[in-house]
């Protein structure tokens, strides 16, 4: 079993960035490949990112391609969302979660583990 953490959200302008950090305890985070999801209010759930064991594979969702960047730090067990480019309808719960396929997962359902989530909210 895993514990997830997140941090680093909070308050920027339109055009800012922000830099969410994923801290895991329990198991070893290279047993894991990982994710970042978003919820805005009202929203359904949606994929941001995902990243392989080795930190080497990684995928995003079109809506943020070119603008965030995910990756890993195993040794400190922590996974990292650099997000630059920041638009209102960035503003969202982040959360990340773990899961233990193989390969890159996009569905939420596959995640074995979450995190509580951290705010962003980007202003216009």
């Amino acid at each position: 079993q895993v514990q997830l953490v997140e941090s680093g959200g909070g308050l920027v302008q339109a055009g800012g960035s922000l830099t969410l950090s994923c801290a895991a305890s329990g198991r070893t985070l290279s047993s894991y490949a990982m994710g970042w999801f978003r919820q805005a209010p009202g929203k359904e759930r949606e994929f941001v990112a995902a990243i392989g064991r080795s930190g080497v594979l990684t995928y995003y969702a079109d809506s943020v391609k070119g603008r965030f960047t995910i990756s890993r730090d195993n040794a400190k067990n922590t996974v990292y969302l650099q997000m630059n480019s920041l638009k209102p309808e960035d503003t969202a719960v982040y959360h990340c979660a773990a899961t233990g396929a193989v390969a890159l997962i996009t569905r939420s359902t596959q995640y074995n583990y979450w995190g509580q989530g951290t705010q962003v909210t980007v202003s216009s």
